[in-house]
């Protein structure tokens, strides 16, 4: 993962030098002009140990034999996200892009055949889990986009997620998740002194997409883990705060009339931004976030199956308490209309 790390840092402080301009505008919280597409430093290291991993290693690509797939879809994201940072294209390219990498990682074999739930024990999801499947790899990868809008948030929880991941697969002999979440972590590891605490480079979408399509990836993965019940939710409770801002906001947005196509600054991060909380301090509180998730995943795997139910709800009562704790910051503010 050092290694990886080194290397990814080289290719990010090569493209602060000849990376996209990313301009100021009222949308976002920059003011002066700093180079995108980071993110490329991310993928080449992420890529590099994928193919040096599956040509070398034996142990991991005999156990889960997926690394075909994951290659062709994470190639994918990767150039048509920077040719979007490049050219800005429409989000129903970046969308039929998306689905064509899902449809990738579906054609490989990996997806949700079945899950393990209490007092049913294993459910056969038949045909119906692809297009579960594809929704989640699509909404994740959207939702890691959506939240990347501050120094350090998205790199810094795609980081901790991965560290758990990392460790939990270990633990229960998911070699293909743990040998890839420690890829993609020394990616990130190399990225995020250059854009925390001080921004001198972006993730761009490039790196954003990226990250959000392999954690859901492994989401897919973990989905399948024989020994835990509900496996299912592990990559969803280190998400929590990412997706929850994103449902959250999305659900708001439909209720109040507005056109949830057009762009806007009404996540809950943004509003607490807006009202006034230093950037920096949001981003690590999301870190923590992740770090809540991580534990009550570890929690959540230990504890039997009643007693888990009620667990499994602790992210989401963490993020209720955020919500309002932001509501009344935003009042106090003087903040009425969020998306504006």
């Amino acid at each position: 993962m050092g290694g990886l790390a080194i290397f990814s840092g080289i290719i990010v402080r090569i493209m602060i030098t000849i990376g996209v301009p990313d301009k100021p505008d009222s949308r976002k919280a920059h003011t002066a002009t700093t180079p995108k597409s980071g993110g490329v430093g991310i993928v080449c290291a992420f890529l590099l140990g994928v193919l040096l991993l599956y040509h070398y290693g034996q142990v991991s690509r005999l156990a889960e034999p997926y690394f075909i797939g994951v290659i062709a879809a994470s190639t994918l994201i990767a150039l048509i996200s920077l040719l979007d940072d490049m050219l800005d294209m429409s989000f129903a390219v970046k969308l039929g892009t998306q689905l064509i990498a899902a449809l990738a990682v579906i054609f490989s074999g990996l997806w949700v055949h079945d899950v393990a739930l209490p007092f049913i024990g294993w459910y056969q999801l038949g045909w119906a889990g692809i297009p579960l499947t594809v929704f989640f790899l699509l909404f994740v990868t959207n939702a890691m986009n959506f939240i990347d809008g501050l120094n350090g948030l998205a790199s810094g929880v795609t980081l901790i997620a991965c560290l758990f991941l990392a460790g939990i697969a270990g633990a229960l002999g998911g070699f293909f998740i743990y040998t890839a979440s420690l890829l993609l972590a020394g990616g990130v590891l190399g990225f995020l002194p250059f854009n925390f605490p001080r921004g001198r480079i972006f993730m761009g979408d490039v790196g954003s997409q990226f990250c959000g399509f392999m954690l859901a990836l492994f989401g897919v993965a973990a989905a399948r883990f024989e020994q835990v019940q509900m496996s299912f939710l592990l990559v969803p409770f280190l998400l929590s705060g990412v997706l929850y801002d994103v449902t959250f906001t999305l659900f708001r947005r439909l209720l109040s009339g507005e056109n949830i196509a057009r762009a806007h600054h009404g996540h809950l991060y943004q509003v607490v931004r807006r009202a006034g909380m230093d950037a920096k301090l949001v981003a690590i509180i999301h870190w923590l976030f992740a770090a809540l998730g991580g534990l009550t995943a570890i929690a959540f795997i230990s504890t039997p199956s009643v007693p888990r139910l009620w667990i499994g709800l602790i992210p989401l009562l963490v993020q209720i308490i955020w919500t309002f704790y932001v509501s009344a910051r935003a009042q106090h503010a003087g903040i009425g209309r969020w998306s504006s």
